[in-house]
């Protein structure tokens, strides 16, 4: 990260703990809900399978900014599947950056060819070892392997939702992103159960072993971007929801957060480490704000 732009993000958390502010920082841009894939974990994909137009897209880059969002994410479905015309998500990538976005991320499956060396982080989603990710997501595993090793930058970040069916591929996944090229890190999510997928949430006993091994691995060298501090509230959902220096911008609706915050209930049982962990720090938690700055200092 450029000194400017930790500067100004600092700034931006200093002034939040201080004064209490609920001003957004981070915000995604929905690109498309439609994906190549059906997930079995998945309940946001082909519910209309419309590709936003670039002149929305672009419409709501400036929305954000305007807003004072200064770190961007672009999501899906599947972000890599947007395509108007000559344009590509790597354009809107680099036009974010023009924008003065200081941080642009993307998510993506990891189905498609990884050349989007502009972006800070590419979060591809790594749900296991061969058996259990292909169980989830389909025969992807060897593919999106194969894409990474030929990946133009070295700006992955493996993203793991773990739920009931990949809970033992934990560590699998830790020491993949240590020993696999182009791999900055791995970032970790418990399943948050929409109603259609409620059963393969996690018991907080379970949550309790996920956050040991994932403590261990990082004991054994594994570049982990999460905060260890946060893992208590993680495990007993004790942090505070929703996070309003995050929102969500899909076809001209605003979402607090994220989209899920529509769903009665289910905020309270929230799996998404990056909420525990900006809801901590801009509340003011030193042991996050520690963790935090030598963190994402290392990773982004």
């Amino acid at each position: 990260m450029r000194a400017t732009s930790f500067l100004r993000l600092a700034s931006f958390g200093i002034r939040t703990i201080l004064f209490r502010e609920k001003k957004p920082i981070l915000g995604t841009i929905i690109l498309t809900d439609k994906c190549n894939l059906h997930c079995r974990h998945c309940s946001v994909n082909n519910l209309t399978a419309v590709i936003y137009p670039y002149r929305q897209i672009h419409d709501e880059m400036r929305t954000l900014y305007a807003m004072g969002i200064r770190i961007l994410f672009f999501c899906g479905g599947e972000t890599l599947l947007w395509r108007d015309g000559e344009r590509t998500v790597r354009d809107l990538v680099r036009e974010a950056k023009d924008m003065g976005f200081l941080i642009v991320n993307l998510v993506t499956n990891g189905t498609f060819p990884l050349d989007v060396p502009e972006a800070d982080l590419i979060l591809l989603s790594m749900d296991g070892d061969r058996e259990r990710h292909n169980l989830i997501r389909g025969d992807t595993y060897d593919k999106i392997l194969e894409n990474v090793r030929s990946a133009t930058s070295d700006n992955i970040c493996f993203y793991m939702a773990v739920n009931q069916l990949n809970q033992g591929a934990v560590a699998h996944v830790c020491r993949l992103a240590r020993d696999t090229n182009h791999v900055r890190a791995v970032s970790f999510n418990f399943h948050t159960p929409y109603p259609d997928t409620q059963a393969l949430a996690l018991k907080r006993e379970e949550k309790v072993e996920v956050c040991r091994t994932i403590s261990r691995m990082k004991k054994e060298g594994v570049p982990v971007f999460n905060l260890e501090s946060a893992f208590p509230y993680l495990i007993d959902g004790t942090f505070p929801t929703p996070c309003h220096q995050c929102v969500v911008l899909e076809n001209g609706k605003l979402s607090v957060c994220g989209r899920c915050i529509h769903i009665p209930g289910l905020c309270e049982h929230c799996g998404y480490f990056f909420v525990a962990e900006y809801t901590l720090l801009f509340d003011g938690n030193p042991r996050i704000i520690i963790e935090a700055l030598r963190t994402y200092l290392r990773y982004i």
